[in-house]
């Protein structure tokens, strides 16, 4: 009964959360954060410890799913580099950057932990920056790869975090390192590319939208966790079969069909993205329960987590201008995103990052 409680008020908080948000004209996910530092600290509000688990199981895949679903194909090939360069590459240099930080700040941690915390803060959450970034007005292809940044950065701060933990308790060689990438990238990508078929092929016999919203229910959970059984990335195959089907959604499905998933999918999406910054906001106390219980005092905790941060900022800015500045002087031929637009847009994406 206490836990059905808590999901109520959660959902009760999120709604009256964004609906007062909109009328200070504040974004919401900040809105609803500072709402749970607050009740945080409420005597009757119950103490939050999301379990990762509870995180990648049950919030990740219908998140994932729900923003690749209104993904477009066609714009993602057009940007495919970009994509994959804000996605994976910058990914890695920044826990890498991270790590170093870290290492200089508190070397007795070592490198698979500094790799590791690096892993966690490297992939910003674009996905929560989009609205924001449509309501000051940034280019579509601005939009639109922060969008498809987001649906595949998680894959490869994924593969770095689970490297670091298994280099924790053993070596692990360069060679395993790559080997582990390619197995979660390839692997995630088969399973995906089997989803698509086999709800396609549902999808093209059934007609009732409530069965096949149902199916569209099922299918993130089924695709992530094949994937993960394999030891490949969850988050690929739901992305993959996600965009895939999206495309595909006016061959496979009616137009009722199409309507009643998209706005089901809406409202799911809605809930569990604001819900996610809620539930950091409650989070805080424990947080910082177990901070002031550690060896290190807050002084040192407070350095290392602002160093953290400015590494992360000024990394992405430096890798963002700094791949523009390269690609505009081998293409100046190229149709160019205004740099100001994407250094604003990377900007917006690390302000609504999804990590305490």
């Amino acid at each position: 009964m206490e836990t059905v409680s808590t999901l109520v008020a959660i959902a009760i908080t999120v709604i009256a959360g964004t609906a007062l948000s909109e009328r200070l004209r504040i974004a919401a996910p900040m809105l609803l954060i500072a709402v749970g530092i607050v009740g945080s600290y409420l005597p009757f509000v119950p103490e939050i410890h999301l379990e990762p688990e509870v995180v990648l199981l049950g919030l990740l895949p219908p998140l994932l799913y729900s923003t690749a679903i209104q993904t477009s194909l066609l714009d993602v090939r057009e940007n495919v580099w970009k994509v994959l360069q804000l996605s994976v590459v910058l990914v890695v240099v920044t826990t890498f950057a991270v790590a170093a930080v870290v290492m200089a700040l508190l070397p007795s941690v070592g490198w698979p932990v500094a790799i590791a915390i690096g892993a966690v803060v490297a992939p910003p959450d674009a996905v929560a920056a989009t609205a924001v970034a449509r309501r000051i007005g940034l280019p579509r292809q601005v939009v639109t790869i922060l969008e498809a940044e987001s649906l595949l950065n998680d894959a490869t701060a994924l593969v770095a975090l689970r490297t670091a933990i298994a280099a924790i308790a053993a070596t692990v060689s360069v060679g395993e390192v790559g080997l582990d990438f390619l197995r979660a990238a390839g692997g995630g990508l088969v399973v995906g590319l089997l989803a698509f078929f086999v709800v396609a092929w549902v999808r093209r016999r059934i007609t009732d939208p409530l069965l096949d919203t149902a199916v569209s229910f099922v299918t993130p959970f089924a695709a992530y966790l094949t994937a993960e059984r394999i030891h490949s990335s969850g988050v690929i195959a739901v992305v993959v079969a996600g965009i895939l089907l999206g495309h595909k959604a006016p061959i496979i499905q009616t137009a009722r069909s199409r309507l009643t998933e998209t706005t089901t999918w809406r409202t799911v999406a809605f809930l569990l993205e604001n819900s996610v910054f809620l539930l950091i906001g409650l989070q805080t106390r424990h947080i910082l329960t177990e901070v002031a219980e550690s060896h290190l005092s807050l002084g040192p905790v407070v350095a290392i987590c602002l160093a953290v941060l400015g590494c992360v900022i000024v990394v992405r800015l430096v890798f963002v201008m700094g791949t523009q500045a390269v690609r505009d002087a081998f293409h100046p031929e190229q149709q160019r995103i205004p740099r100001s637009s994407f250094v604003i847009g990377s900007c917006v994406a690390l302000s609504r990052s999804r990590r305490p």
